[in-house]
């Protein structure tokens, strides 16, 4: 069997359920059309970083950073879903920038020397549309006192519910998810602005894939916004349509990397 892996968006709980429903559909199509060794389930034991490059990847979802970063002629680019939650444009979308809910901070400036959460230095909601944001405030590479790495962007926002760090940028989709299904989570924190958007996160293949194989995934991903039986699951998901990008498309999010080591702000500091 060949390796599927979509575990960007896999929780809270319900919509790693949804995402199962979403796999049993699209499996089964793509077998109808012709596809071989096509697995029934999503492998939910890789980590999602060591499916990307695996040669015998079937699909994955991706992030749109890393793509530009690493991968890049290493996979290709199959579709960009289409997600509904607030933040989102087309298949484009932005991070919140988010603080203690009790915060005094009316402006991203209010915050020069407070503490920072990003999800992980590679995630290009919770760290390159983050650093972009905080780059023109910067001196000498500098804008936050401290800066701690969480794992997760669930994990930003309960470090700033712990009084851990006061400020995180969390990507509009995740957000919009643990609005819905764990507004609890949401509590102690507030949006206090949004980063620029860029071209949201990509279904991949593996970059042998033939053009035949793309244009089957993709047929097959369009069947499923069409389905009526995955009315449900795409609600969960806030799933609305997928959208096929071009490498030049996601050229801008490596650009705003550029603009911000012009000015001197490799990393978020």
């Amino acid at each position: 069997m060949r390796l599927a892996s979509l575990a960007m968006y896999a929780s809270p709980p319900p919509l790693a359920e949804a995402t199962v429903t979403l796999w049993g559909f699209l499996s089964k199509a793509l077998k109808r059309a012709g596809l071989v060794d096509v697995p029934a389930t999503l492998d939910d034991a890789l980590d999602y970083h060591q499916a990307w490059t695996r040669p015998d990847l079937l699909l994955a979802q991706t992030c749109g950073f890393p793509y530009v970063k690493h991968l890049r002629g290493k996979v290709k680019l199959v579709a960009t879903p289409v997600y509904g939650q607030p933040g989102c444009d087309g298949p484009s979308m932005r991070s919140f920038i988010v603080v203690a809910r009790d915060s005094a901070a009316k402006s991203l400036e209010d915050l020069r020397g407070a503490r920072a959460a990003i999800n992980q230095p590679g995630s290009n909601s919770g760290s390159n549309l983050f650093r972009a944001a905080v780059a023109p405030l910067s001196r000498n590479g500098r804008f936050f006192s401290s800066v701690i790495e969480t794992g997760s962007h669930r994990n930003s926002i309960a470090a700033i519910g712990a009084g851990k760090a006061d400020v995180a940028a969390i990507d509009c989709v995740t957000y919009g998810n643990v609005l819905r299904f764990d507004p609890g989570s949401l509590a102690g924190v507030r949006i206090l602005s949004e980063t620029v958007k860029g071209p949201g996160l990509p279904f991949i293949t593996r970059g042998d894939a033939s053009d035949e194989e793309v244009g089957v995934l993709r047929q097959v991903l369009q069947q499923a916004i069409a389905e009526p039986s995955l009315a449900m699951a795409r609600d969960v998901l806030g799933l609305k349509n997928f959208a096929v990008l071009s490498d030049t498309d996601y050229e801008p999010l490596a650009e705003l990397e550029r603009d911000a080591r012009r000015l001197g702000y490799s990393a978020v500091a």
